[in-house]
């Protein structure tokens, strides 16, 4: 018998930690966009897992979160 487990990507790890941040600033996909600038369907796309953001956008969407590029990575490294 075969066992399915699920695999989080750093993709979707990635996106979920950007999401809860940004739910708890109380900022929209939109303002998150325009503060990182970036458009908000890439946001959208990130907080999915369905595209991979290069450096200068994590460090971007840290600076516009108020949070350390380095603090969002050590949460997705200590999450499964």
């Amino acid at each position: 018998m075969r066992t399915i487990t699920t695999v989080s990507t750093a993709e979707v790890r990635f996106g979920k930690e950007v999401k809860k941040e940004r739910e708890s600033c109380k900022i929209s996909q939109e303002e998150l966009g325009f503060e990182a600038e970036i458009h908000s369907s890439y946001v959208s796309q990130l907080e999915r897992g369905l595209k991979s953001p290069s450096l200068g956008v994590i460090l971007r969407i840290s600076k516009a979160l108020n949070v350390p590029a380095s603090e969002l990575l050590r949460r997705i490294e200590n999450s499964k």
